[in-house]
C-alpha cells in the first residue's frame, strides 16, 4: 500500500496530551490505540443526550451492541461562528470518549483549497484541526462529499490532504463519493484520500436507482465495492450502508415517495458482500431521518425500531469475538474457488484460523455449492471441518474448537473442499481452525 509516513507507524499510542495515534496496517485496517479496529460507524448517531427505548443512554446503547464512531462535524463551517461550532463539536467528542466512541469528524467543504497562497477556506480549516485534533476520541476526518459526482477538481482536495497532514499527522482523511460514474472517473481522486469508499442505497420504490446501474438488486453493494477497491489501488475502502436516504423519504416537492427501509436479511447481505468485495469498514446512514420513523422514534431523535429489528443484530455479529478476527485479517492466498458464478467470497488467515466469507449474489437461486482450496493445516494435515458462524445445529453435536470458543453449525471438509447450501442473498461466515 502506498501510505505516507505518518500513517504507517504502527505505534497506536496515545501521547501524553495529545491524541490517539490512527494508522492503517497494510492490510487497511485501522489500529487504534495499539488495537486492529473494523470501523463500523453511524451516520448521524441518536442524540449524544438521548435514551434508548430500554432506557439506556443512546450512545451507550449502540456502543453496547459494537458501533466504533458516529459521524460528528459539519458542512456549514463558518468564521463568525466558529466558537459556537467548535463547542458543540467538542461536547459530542467529550460524549462519545465517555463511552468507548469515536468521531469520524466531517470538515464540509473546507478540505478544497487552492495550490498556492492562503484562502478562507485554508485559515478556517487550519483553526478547525488545531482545535480538535488533540481530542482522544477523534478517529478520523471526513472530506468532501461526494466530490467526483458534484465535479470537485481533486487538485484542490489533493493539496488539503497535504495540510491536513501537516497539522494533523496523526488522524487519517477519508472520502466518500457517490456510487455513480466509473473506476476512471474517480482514479484522478486517488491521492486526495487516506481511506475511500462509497454510499450505496439500493432499497427503495422502484429498486436500485441510487447507483445508476443496470443492476438494480441489493447485489448492486458488491459492484459498487468492487468499483472503489479498484479505483483505491490499494487504500482501504469504507462503503456506507443503507437505514434511509432521501429516495424513501417524501417531500412537499416529492410526495409520491414511498418510504422502504432495508430487511435484516437485506442488511446483512449488503455488510457481508461490501466485505467479500474488499471494505475494510462499514457505515451505516439514516438513523436520524425521522420524518420517516415511529411517533416514538421521532420524539426520541432516533429510529430505534430500525436498530432494534434489523441493525442491533448485524452490528452485533460483525463485533463479536467471533467474527471481528476476520474482518481485520490478512486475505489469504487467493487459491478458492465456488461452483457457483454468483457466489462471491473471501478468505482471511489471522494466523490461527481461516475465516471465509461467502455470499449469494442471485435474487432467486438456491442450491447446494461446493468451495474448494482449503489449504492444509499448519502441521501439514488436511482440515477436516469448521463451523458457519451464528448458525447453529445441536444435532450432530458441534466439534470443538478451542476451550472458551462458542460452538456453531459444523461443516465438514474433505480434500480441501466443503459443500453448504445458498439461498437468495445467503451469507455465510466459515472457521476452520489451522
Amino acid at each position: 500500500m502506498n501510505l505516507p509516513a505518518a500513517l504507517r507507524r504502527l505505534t497506536g499510542a496515545v501521547r501524553p496530551g495529545g491524541p490517539v495515534v490512527v494508522t492503517l496496517d497494510p492490510t487497511g485496517a485501522l489500529v487504534v490505540g495499539g488495537k486492529k479496529l473494523f470501523p463500523i460507524g453511524l451516520s448521524l448517531g441518536p442524540p449524544q443526550d438521548g435514551k434508548a427505548p430500554n432506557g439506556r443512554n443512546a450512545l451507550a446503547e449502540v456502543a453496547g451492541a459494537g458501533v466504533s464512531f458516529v459521524r460528528g462535524g459539519r458542512d456549514d463551517w463558518s468564521r463568525g461562528a466558529l466558537q459556537e461550532q467548535l463547542a458543540t463539536e467538542g461536547a459530542l467528542l467529550d460524549a462519545l470518549a465517555s463511552h468507548g466512541l469515536h468521531d469520524w469528524l466531517w470538515l464540509g467543504g473546507l478540505p478544497n483549497l487552492p495550490a498556492s497562497g492562503s484562502s478562507p477556506n485554508e485559515t478556517l480549516l487550519t483553526s478547525i484541526v488545531n482545535e480538535l485534533k488533540e481530542h482522544p476520541a477523534l478517529l478520523a476526518w471526513k472530506g468532501v462529499d461526494e466530490p467526483a459526482h458534484a465535479h470537485v477538481a481533486p487538485a484542490g482536495l489533493v493539496h488539503a490532504r497535504q495540510r491536513l497532514h501537516a497539522l494533523d499527522p496523526s488522524h487519517p482523511l477519508v472520502i466518500t463519493q457517490a456510487p455513480v460514474g466509473t473506476e476512471a472517473e474517480l482514479l484522478p481522486y486517488r491521492a486526495a484520500f487516506d481511506i475511500t469508499g462509497a454510499d450505496v442505497y439500493p432499497v427503495s420504490y422502484p429498486p436500485g436507482t441510487h447507483a445508476g446501474t443496470s443492476n438494480h438488486d441489493i447485489s448492486v453493494v458488491g459492484d459498487v465495492t468492487k468499483k472503489m477497491v479498484a479505483a483505491a489501488g490499494g487504500k482501504p475502502v469504507w462503503m456506507t450502508l443503507q437505514i434511509a436516504w432521501s429516495g424513501v423519504t417524501p417531500t412537499k416537492e416529492r410526495p409520491e415517495i414511498v418510504p422502504r427501509f432495508p430487511s435484516l436479511h437485506d442488511e446483512r447481505f449488503m455488510a457481508y458482500q461490501a466485505i467479500a468485495n474488499g471494505a475494510r469498514g462499514l457505515v451505516f446512514f439514516g438513523g436520524h431521518l425521522t420524518e420517516i420513523a415511529s411517533p416514538a422514534d421521532a420524539k426520541a431523535g432516533w429510529n430505534w425500531t430500525f436498530w432494534n429489528e434489523t441493525l442491533r443484530p448485524v452490528v452485533a455479529e460483525l463485533s463479536s469475538a467471533s467474527v471481528a478476527p476476520a474482518l481485520v485479517a490478512p486475505a489469504a492466498a487467493p487459491s478458492m474457488r465456488a461452483s457457483a458464478a454468483d457466489v462471491e467470497h473471501v478468505a482471511r488467515d489471522d494466523g490461527r484460523f481461516l475465516y471465509v466469507v461467502a455470499v449469494r449474489r442471485d435474487a432467486a437461486q438456491t442450491s447446494e455449492v461446493e468451495l474448494t482450496g482449503l489449504p492444509d493445516k499448519r502441521d501439514g494435515t488436511p482440515i477436516r471441518g469448521g463451523q458457519v458462524l451464528f448458525e447453529y445445529a445441536q444435532e450432530p453435536p458441534p466439534p470443538p474448537i478451542e476451550p472458551g470458543h462458542q460452538q456453531f453449525r459444523p461443516v465438514a471438509v474433505s480434500g480441501g473442499a466443503f459443500r453448504d447450501w445458498f439461498g437468495p442473498h445467503d451469507a455465510h461466515v466459515y472457521r476452520f481452525a489451522l
